[in-house]
């Protein structure tokens, strides 16, 4: 069961992309899909197992590695972690798989979109059932390597292309200190494998190590690196630049990849990497002070942002941030559980985003459209419900984990935990705002578009619709039905997959800390009504005398520019150089291109002596036979 779960997704990636033609488009979208359906029946069912049985295992596929002492197998582990990321990665996967039939309808390369979709899902669950950190790395590169196909699927867009470079390059940055982190681990541990390496961390909670000329302590600084590898797959702050132009690619692949698994990479190797974490309190107070400002960063340039799907991947960007401050305060079992509802209601976002899109022809600025919620009201009330689960709105999915967050934050009782609090109430509030700014933009109002009449507005086919409701309906429960479970006060769940320390404080936080995030978030919606869609002349004149602020976070705090300015020009400018001055002026001047020009001038000499006279050639004969007998009687 366990390896059917790795390989279906695989055998359907193979099929899809070396006989999809031969096949056809239907079947091949059918047979992918169905494929990682039925890895998802099978993922529930181990889960299932887990959860009545304590199920674990630890299965081989193969020996992969063998040098000394140093054994790398490639196995799948299951645990309670490992069955939990399991659901969320083939459910969402084979609903945003199914999904794709419909949305892909016209595109002339399904095959090839198929064949990328399953191949990601291969490469995230190698990634989360490996038992090592070198099988970890092959998924985690294989992730990155998919993202990269499917940002630029439409290679013919330049800016297609472009995001996908970039996604490409800055996940490189964080894989480069991840990959120290792993040579790190390996150098001082003797071993990559998870048990041992867990087993072996407190002996070495005093060890020292010379690091670029400054000496570390051990466990800190390989922590600081695995998260630095965590920031570049999950877009945190100041490598998080790649997230929100990855919206160039399909709609589903921003649902799957950048909402719901891929980006999730990081918090689950933190999560997994807690028997070392926990021994590493600035390493946890590092990962929370960012997952912070990445919250509140993303939730302030989501505000006055334009196009759909941006303002969706900044808001990923912020609830990426709250799983973090989660994990850095120690309560990562409520980051695991803020990541599993996360899946269902950001997925459920993206794909409503989808139909949105697709019902106005293509058309992703939301100033462009309005006034059509009776026109699409099955995709406005997914919508809806996705909404409001982000947003935490009472008694939803996000109500429950978010609000989770922020009281573990308040139980902590050190100044980064309340630093949190303050961040995650702000953070929701905010949240709020740019959400229901887009619901009201997008539904309300009059309607903007001039591309499309609005009697041509219809809602998206039943292959789109169907597998956004069955997100919808986890949007709605999972919050309620697995609270308990993930952190309850008797929950023994975790054990065996995520250490504490320190038990967590089951305590009842203050009233206030209980009420505030639903209040607001649930007084924010008639602020938002008549702000964005009854009368938006006060946001007008708002805007107009803050204008340099509007356009500081229209411009996303101008990262990008700052990045341009410090990394991007000077290395254009070094490579031109070198380009001109070493490759074409010296390299190719006196190497290739200088011997050919050499060649020609003696071949243009030489060809002077093929006059077609007897007397030239005998001429050349002469000079030859002389030279030759000067040589023989000289040596």
């Amino acid at each position: 069961m366990e390896y059917a779960i790795v390989f279906l997704p695989l055998v359907g990636s193979l099929i899809s992309g070396f006989f999809g033609k031969r096949i056809g488009d239907k079947y091949t979208q059918i047979l992918a899909s169905t494929l990682v359906a039925v890895a998802a029946i099978l993922s529930i069912s181990i889960f299932y197992k887990v959860l009545s049985h304590d199920y674990s295992s630890n299965k081989l596929i193969f020996n992969w590695i063998s040098s000394g002492n140093f054994v790398v197998n490639w196995s799948v582990k299951i645990d309670s972690l490992t069955s939990v990321m399991l659901v969320v990665v083939t459910l969402i996967s084979s609903i945003i798989h199914f999904y794709s039939i419909g949305y892909m309808n016209n595109d002339p390369h399904k095959p090839r979109f198929m064949a990328y979709l399953s191949l990601f899902t291969f490469a995230m669950l190698t990634l989360v059932t490996a038992d090592n950190f070198l099988q970890l790395f092959f998924g985690w590169e294989g992730v990155g390597l998919c993202s990269y196909l499917l940002i630029g699927f439409w290679y013919k867009k330049m800016s297609a292309n472009s995001a996908a470079i970039k996604a490409f390059i800055v996940n490189r940055v964080g894989d480069f200190g991840f990959a120290i982190g792993i040579f790190l681990i390996f150098f001082y541990y003797g071993t990559v494998n998870y048990s041992e390496v867990f087993q072996k961390t407190p002996e070495l909670i005093m060890q020292t190590v010379n690091f670029m000329g400054a000496e570390f302590n051990l466990i800190n600084l390989v922590c600081i690196l695995l998260f630095i590898g965590s920031m570049g797959k999950s877009a945190q702050i100041l490598l998080h630049t790649w997230l929100p132009d990855a919206m160039e690619g399909p709609t589903p692949v921003s649902a799957l990849i950048h909402a719901a698994t891929m980006v999730t990479a990081g918090v689950f190797l933190v999560v997994r990497c807690s028997p070392i974490f926990e021994y590493s309190q600035l390493a946890l107070n590092i990962v929370a002070i960012v997952g912070m400002a990445t919250a509140f960063f993303a939730a302030t340039v989501a505000l006055v942002q334009n196009d759909i799907k941006k303002i969706i991947a900044y808001s990923t960007c912020s609830q990426l941030g709250y799983m973090f401050f989660a994990a850095g305060i120690g309560a990562y079992h409520v980051a695991i559980f803020h990541l599993f509802t996360h899946a269902f209601f950001k997925a459920l976002l993206f794909l409503g985003a989808g139909c949105v899109i697709h019902s106005f022809r293509e058309e992703q600025d939301i100033n462009l459209m309005g006034g059509v919620w009776k026109k699409i009201p099955y995709t406005y009330a997914l919508m809806i419900i996705g909404t409001l689960a982000l947003t935490g709105f009472p008694f939803l999915s996000g109500f429950y984990s978010k609000d989770a967050i922020i009281e573990f934050a308040y139980l902590k009782g050190s100044a980064v935990g309340y630093c949190a609090v303050f961040v995650g109430i702000f953070t929701a509030f905010l949240t709020a705002i740019y959400s229901w700014r887009l619901i009201f933009k997008t539904f309300h109002g009059k309607f903007n578009n001039k591309k499309n009449n609005l009697s041509t507005i219809h809602d998206s086919a039943l292959i789109m619709l169907i597998p956004s409701a069955i997100l919808a309906f986890g949007a709605i429960i999972s919050g309620v039905v697995f609270k308990k479970l993930f952190i309850g006060n008797e929950t023994n769940f975790w054990e065996g997959s995520i250490l504490f320390l320190e038990p967590i404080k089951y305590l009842h936080p203050p009233q206030w800390i209980i009420f505030m995030t639903p209040f607001i978030v649930t007084a924010t919606i008639p602020a938002a009504y008549y702000l964005f869609a009854k009368d938006n002349k006060i946001l007008k004149n708002l805007v107009l005398k803050n204008k340099f602020f509007y356009n500081f976070l229209l411009n996303k705090w101008y990262f990008d520019e700052l990045y341009n300015f410090i990394f991007v020009e000077p290395t254009k400018k070094i490579g031109l150089f070198f380009w001109q001055r070493g490759d074409v002026n010296t390299i190719d001047k006196y190497g290739p291109d200088g011997i050919s020009r050499i060649v020609k001038i003696l071949s243009n000499k030489v060809v002077n002596f093929q006059s077609g006279y007897l007397y030239h050639y005998a001429f050349v004969m002469l000079v030859g036979l002389s030279i030759l007998l000067t040589y023989l009687i000289l040596y």
